[in-house]
């Protein structure tokens, strides 16, 4: 019996094709906009994670300051940083993988008869392991070359391009670069990672701490510490040990505020991820109104098949269809509407994320959860919405029904 009125509702489809289509074109968009929503959220959450973590792995980042109200802070007047801080940290300090302090300025690079402007940064060959860097040619720098302060030079794949061209890291090692007054020898190209939260990761020029504060700033200074902890160390009570070192080393009373700050990369991770969540879920559920709305046109067009069919409905009833048989026919002729509108929906959906995540620059995450209870939803938005028409129809009187015009 329920393959027989299975079948007479798939007939009852194919009869009105161009009205069935139409009939779906709501929960289609519906379940097309819901898929499509949510996978690129999870897509833009994903690239958001990873341009997080391309800054280092479990990355603490220590830079002079001053807190002031609202959050911020000002480096105006605040002692820097030492290199002595830095080794400090290193050996008082557990659970501690690498600490790099880091000098950074912006300045413009001359090579091959071409100038850039990028940013220099002056560290040790710990600056590499804190930030994930890898080589993708040539070496890091030598104990007696950061020692002695000398003229060498690592760069990035954006510097190796704008001043040497050719393909990625097979140009540009061996060659000079002159920064301000000096020249330096490029020992190493460094892997792309491409745009981060920061801008261009690859637009950067690395020295020796001591060539940058010799040659280039003139300061025993370094701009900030990069601290990166051991895999499964937990970041709290790390942080509090080196909030109580750094006061204790700048001398710092307890009435008197802290004059750095300590900054978690992956906290800022974490935050941005749950606020891509919420917006994710926010999209999804505004997409998910469309499917009400096609839930609505379906009982819409249920009606009017009910009413065109009233005379049909009142020919099976009089030769002893039963109540439950119409009602099931019709109730299965709305499911399989819905259900047909969810598989296109779900066709649609996943060449749009495809098409939409290439030209969005985020990676494409096929989610099956979200398909598959989208294709729930939709055959349920056939229940409900198809169950009055069904019922309306099952409770015709047969006389009446035949009486119809």
């Amino acid at each position: 019996m329920l393959f027989s009125v299975f079948m007479l509702a798939i007939r009852s489809v194919q009869r009105n094709m161009l009205r069935s289509f139409l009939t779906i074109l709501g929960i289609v968009i519906g379940v097309s906009a819901v898929i499509t929503m949510v996978t690129l959220g999870h897509g833009a959450t994903l690239a958001i994670e990873t341009q997080i973590t391309s800054l280092g792995t479990n990355l603490l980042m220590i830079s002079p300051g001053q807190r002031i109200a609202g959050g911020g802070g000002s480096g105006g007047g605040v002692p820097q940083f030492t290199e002595a801080d830095a080794e400090a940290i290193a050996s008082q300090i557990g659970g501690v993988a690498a600490v790099a302090p880091q000098g950074r300025t912006s300045v413009t690079v001359v090579a091959n008869g071409r100038n850039w402007s990028t940013g220099v940064t002056g560290s040790t060959n710990a600056w590499f392991e804190t930030g994930n860097w890898k080589l993708a040619s040539g070496r890091l720098f030598e104990a007696q070359e950061q020692l002695a302060g000398a003229a060498v030079c690592v760069i990035g794949e954006t510097v190796r391009r704008e001043l040497f061209g050719g393909a990625s890291g097979q140009s540009g090692l061996g060659q000079q670069l002159r920064i301000k007054q000096f020249s330096c020898d490029v020992v190493g190209i460094l892997v792309s990672k491409g745009q981060g939260g920061m801008g261009d990761q690859d637009d950067v020029v690395v020295l020796p701490l001591h060539t940058l504060q010799r040659r280039v700033t003139g300061s025993r200074k370094v701009n900030s510490l990069l601290v990166s902890m051991e895999e499964g160390s937990d970041s709290g009570p790390l942080k509090a040990s080196l909030r109580q070192l750094l006061r204790e080393r700048r001398k710092l009373s307890e009435s008197d505020d802290d004059n750095f700050n300590i900054f978690d990369t992956q906290q800022l991770a974490d935050t941005l991820s749950s606020t891509m969540g919420v917006l994710t879920s926010l999209l999804g559920a505004v997409a998910a109104v469309s499917l009400l709305v096609g839930g609505i046109g379906i009982m819409n067009i249920m009606l009017v098949s009910v009413t065109e069919r009233t005379r049909e409905i009142g020919l099976r009833l009089a030769v002893g269809a039963l109540e439950r048989e119409v009602l099931l026919q019709f109730l299965i002729e709305a499911v399989v509407l819905s259900a047909l509108g969810g598989l296109v929906g779900v066709i649609i959906a996943t060449g749009a994320s495809y098409a939409l995540s290439s030209v969005m620059a985020v990676p494409y995450v096929f989610d099956p959860t979200i398909n598959l209870l989208s294709m729930v939803f939709s055959a349920a938005i056939g229940v409900l919405f198809g169950y009055f028409p069904a019922r309306r129809a099952a409770r015709m009187d047969p006389i009446d029904a035949l009486r119809h015009e």
